[in-house]
């Protein structure tokens, strides 16, 4: 992760983290609004109630506190297929990771679309860990999934296009949440549309995976 100048200092305060922490959170809203193109120090500033140079001594260049989010965001974002246990029931596991992607979706939607953007622009600051850490993450679920199927208990399927399914789905409700409120009207677009979402995609995935009998 990149060193805040400030940190750089012999003795860094509790002012000093808490000012970093206060830029980053005013970044991660200018990001996740307008990407990286499209977001200015300036923005960053007065989102954050910061001047520009009091700013910059913490962070010296946008890159900076783009690189910092990213690399936090995708540590964040692998917790759950981490959680993935080879152990338990194929079921189980797949219901509770649908959820749990679900419910990163509901708590983190700045860091869903601050990702999204990443990776739409080349991910020229993580196509290093998306090749390395991630791919082995994935790579090690995917032998989980592919024993499963062996074993038969659950249909023959390509673990990677599952993995990738899931993620499209449960992403599109932060990424896409406010087309979702939009069309769903406003009896449905309360926070009851993540369990609604939850329920349909166990079905819809377990359904797929269900041995025929």
């Amino acid at each position: 992760m990149p060193i805040p100048r400030a940190a750089q200092t012999q003795r860094r305060t509790r002012i000093q983290e808490a000012k970093e922490e206060q830029i980053l959170e005013a970044a991660l809203d200018v990001f996740s609004m307008h990407g990286f193109r499209g977001a200015t120090i300036d923005q960053i500033a007065e989102v954050a109630g910061m001047s520009k140079p009091n700013l910059l001594y913490y962070f010296r260049t946008k890159e900076a506190m783009h690189r910092a989010l990213i690399e936090r965001v995708l540590d964040t974002w692998l917790d759950p297929l981490r959680a993935f246990d080879a152990e338990g029931s194929p079921e189980a596991e797949i219901r509770s990771y649908i959820r749990r992607k679900l419910e990163m979706a509901r708590d983190f939607p700045r860091e869903s679309r601050l990702f999204a953007n990443e990776v739409l622009r080349g991910a020229p600051l993580i196509e290093d860990a998306l090749k390395g850490p991630l791919k082995l993450l994935v790579d090690e679920k995917a032998e989980v999934i592919r024993a499963w199927a062996k074993a038969g208990k659950i249909a023959k399927c390509d673990p990677y296009h599952l993995i990738f399914s899931i993620w499209s789905t449960t992403q599109h409700y932060a990424d896409f949440d406010v087309q979702v409120r939009a069309v769903l009207g406003q009896e449905k677009a309360g926070e009851g549309r993540f369990e609604d979402a939850a329920r349909y995609l166990e079905q819809l995935f377990m359904g797929g995976l269900a041995i025929s009998k």
